[in-house]
Formats: C-alpha cells, structure tokens, sequence
C-alpha cells in the first residue's frame, strides 16, 4: 500500500523530496508557509540559479561530521542532476565548472519542478504553514495503523506515514525564511546546532571611504590569531566593511567564531600574485623607472584610486597593499545571508536515508541539517541530493 508523505516546505529540497517520493510510490503532500513556492529558488545565482558544480569534491561541503553529506552527494550527484533536470527539459551551460540553465532564468528551473510535482499527483498547499507536529504511535489513528505523524496547521490537521522536514532556514533577503523547522526538530528530539549566516558579508571595525571598489585579491580568516580559512578573487570593499565571493567563503567561520566570542581578524592581500618581496621590488622598479612619481603615484596602474587613498592613511602603504588588517566585529545578518551553518545535528540523522535515527519515518532534507556549502552551486546541489535521498526513502521505507 502506498504511503501518504508529508513534505513540510517547497524551496528546493522540499520539491526534489516530493517528485521522489511521488516517483517511488507515494501520496505526497507539501505544505507551503509562504503564498507560492520555492521563492529563495528564484533568487539563486542572482536570479540565474547555478544548479551545481562539476567539481564535487569533500571541501565543498562543511558539515560538523564532515562524512554526513558524501553518501547523499555519491548517490545522487551532480551527473545524476543534470540528467534529471535534461529529462524535465533544462539545457545546461557549463561555465568554468558551474552549470546553470541555457537560459539563465532561475524561473524556468522552478517552473518545471512545480510541473513535475503536480504531474505526479504532488499536492501543493500555499500559505500553509505548520503550527506543530506530533509523532503517533501504533494503533492510536485508524488510518495510519503502524503509527506516523498528526502535521497541525492552522484549522486543520493533516496525518502522514512519513515526514519530511525541508523547512530551510531563516537565511534569505527572500520574505518569509525563518527558523520554524527547527523547533518542529527540536519538538521531535533532534539537537539544533546554533545557525549562523554563512555566504555573508562582513562588518568591520575600520570604516574606510572605499564604498564601490571592486579589485582582486585574497582574503585570510584570522581567529584568535589563528588563520582558519582564505580565499581568493574579486573583493568588494564597502562602507561597512567587505564583501564578494572570497568575503563569502570564508564567512562562516566568522560568524561561529563571533558567535563564541572569539577574535576574528580578516587579512586582505590586494595583491596576491606576488610575494612581499616580489611586490616590494616591483614597487622599487617602478620608482627607478619614474623616479619623479611619488609613492602615491607609484600605486597608480596597479590599484583604483579609492584603494589608494585608503593604502596612503597608513603607515607603510606597500605593507598595507599586502596585509591590510581588519578587525571584523559582525556579519551582514540572515537577510544578506545566502544560507545559513548549523541546523539539525547530523549525527543524529542516517546520512544513506536521511531518516532519523530518534524518531522513525521522519525524514530531513536541505538547509535545515547542519551542512552548508561553499560558493558555486553546492547549496543547490546539497538539496537535491538530500532531497532525493529523503523523497525516495519517505515512500520506500
């Protein structure tokens, strides 16, 4: 007999979860919180949703057991998305790595989710969020006589075989993300390892007039003196400190050092091609070449004028370009967040099934466990693959 799955939001892993599930036999439902689904979708890649990543390697994934995400992402992975995706009609482009649509348009990926799920008998059920969730047990709903799940919302109570928890989390500019599915977790007996934003600017100390200043370089995480993670590319420097994809990566670690109230020191390099002595003789060469240039003027070519002006205020300006320390005091908050670290503690959840280990036939997936990924499409592909692990194990199991 067919088993009747509940699917608790309809972002990106919550969709993936229900089209499998309804793939492998069951009657699936998703409740839905916000008016349409799948909105923090839409906004992915800058509107043009990166779906994932050639390069799948265990770095990309942070996760406190840092074994939890693999089987999920060996089992259905990158390959296995885009000839799913290829099979709902989304031609993808390989850029350097990252794949998004032929047609750039985030819009589009979600739309032939939203059409699969309702080809497949999927029920979608917007502006439906859920109040509370209570495990039964065996004998005690003639419906579900083997036990399952009373899924309360508001007027109404929904029963289920199996429970899938694909809430996100509350890291979104996107109306609507918030922290509910953790407290259904915790309402089931599942440990919250305290969310922090991750992929999120950064707040600093030292305000500097270098508002707009986009230039490369390489950024070194620094906590309590300790360097914890770097990264490199294009730097956007800001009125309240920096930001851009090399800020991003090593964002998360910030934001749980802070959350400790620990010391957290971002070191930017603006000119990481080249060693401090290699620069410092670039730098020699150039007066020699135009020794009528001042040490200012030396900069000019090299770097934009805002930066310069800020490289001038301090002492030694070569030193600076190589190793300007910030004192990083905060992030950009969950609203400028991409997504978010921390979340459902993994060792509590089967990483082959995504079934709890406390609490049988419920099912996880997405942002809500403790794994986040790295810039470039990992979020993304972490979804799917905890999505469809979970969708197909809720109808199966």
């Amino acid at each position: 007999m067919s088993k009747n799955v509940i699917v608790v939001g309809a972002g990106a892993s919550g969709l993936m979860a229900a089209i499998k599930a309804a793939e492998y036999g069951g009657r699936v439902t998703i409740l839905e919180q916000n008016g349409l689904p799948g909105r923090k979708l839409l906004v992915t890649g800058n509107g043009r949703c990166n779906l994932t990543n050639t390069n799948q390697s265990r770095e990309c994934y942070h996760c406190s057991n840092s074994f939890f995400p693999l089987p999920a992402i060996a089992a259905f992975g990158q390959q296995e998305t885009v000839q799913f995706f290829s099979k709902l009609g989304i031609y993808t482009v390989n850029r350097g790595g990252y794949l998004y649509p032929h047609s750039g348009q985030a819009s589009q990926v979600l739309g032939v989710l939203t059409m699969e799920a309702k080809a497949r008998g999927v029920k979608i059920r917007c502006n439906t969020g859920v109040k509370a969730v209570t495990r039964m047990n065996p004998g005690q709903h003639k419906v579900l006589p083997e036990g399952g799940y009373a899924v309360r919302v508001e007027g109404y109570t929904y029963y289920c075989d199996a429970l899938i928890l694909a809430n996100g989390s509350p890291a979104s500019s996107v109306e609507g993300a918030c922290d509910s599915g953790y407290a259904l977790a915790k309402s089931l007996g599942h440990t919250i390892i305290r969310p922090e934003p991750a992929l999120v600017p950064l707040v600093t100390r030292e305000k500097y007039p270098w508002h707009g200043v986009r230039t490369e370089g390489k950024v070194t995480l620094y906590v309590e003196n300790t360097s914890v993670a770097e990264s490199e590319g294009e730097l956007q420097l800001t009125s309240y400190g920096i930001s851009g994809i090399p800020v991003f990566q090593v964002s998360r670690e910030a934001a749980r050092a802070l959350g400790d109230g620990q010391s957290v020191t971002a070191c930017l390099d603006f000119f990481p091609d080249f060693d401090p002595e290699s620069f410092e003789r670039l730098m020699d060469a150039r007066q020699t070449n135009c020794p009528y240039k001042s040490e200012r003027e030396l900069f000019v070519g090299i770097f934009p004028d805002k930066l310069i002006d800020v490289l001038m205020t301090q002492k030694n300006p070569r030193k600076a370009a190589k190793n300007l320390r910030l004192t990083v005091t905060g992030t950009g908050g969950f609203e400028k967040a991409q997504v978010c670290s921390g979340g459902v503690l993994t060792d509590e959840v089967d990483p082959f099934t995504m079934q709890s280990w406390k609490s049988r036939n419920l099912f996880f997936s997405g942002e809500i466990l403790d794994v986040d990924g790295i810039c470039g499409g990992y979020n993304l592909q972490w979804a799917w693959s905890s999505g469809a692990i979970a969708g197909r194990h809720a109808a199966e199991g």
